[in-house]
């Protein structure tokens, strides 16, 4: 019941800045959390950071203190301020909800790449 597109991916320098957003459609109603993952070839698909509907956030410890998770619920919109990236921060992220009932919704991904 919910589709999710991100936008705002591409091709970064090292210590630069890039901005994520995921826009939420549907029953968008039913959306408690949501979040940005992070998925590199031959590995797990990892939580980089979530945002409840009422705003609190929990970021990875990789991430803490350079990325900032937002949300803005009149646009069904959630964002990923993402500052002092590093090569190590590329990889294909994607745009996570969870709504009532447990219904896990993904985007189709977007790509980060960190490099000079």
């Amino acid at each position: 019941q919910v589709q999710l597109v991100e936008s705002g991916g591409g091709l970064v320098q090292p210590g630069g800045s890039l901005t994520l957003s995921c826009v939420a459609s549907g029953n968008i109603f039913m959306i408690s959390t949501m979040g940005w993952y992070r998925q590199n070839p031959g590995q797990q698909r990892e939580l980089v950071a979530v945002i409840t509907r009422d705003g609190k956030t929990n970021y990875a410890d990789s991430v803490k203190g350079r990325f900032t998770i937002s949300r803005d619920n009149a646009k069904n919109t959630v964002y990923l301020q993402m500052n002092s990236l590093k090569p190590e921060d590329t990889s294909v992220y994607y745009c996570n909800t969870r709504s009532r009932g447990d219904i896990t919704s993904w985007g189709q991904g977007t790509q980060v790449t960190v490099s000079s």
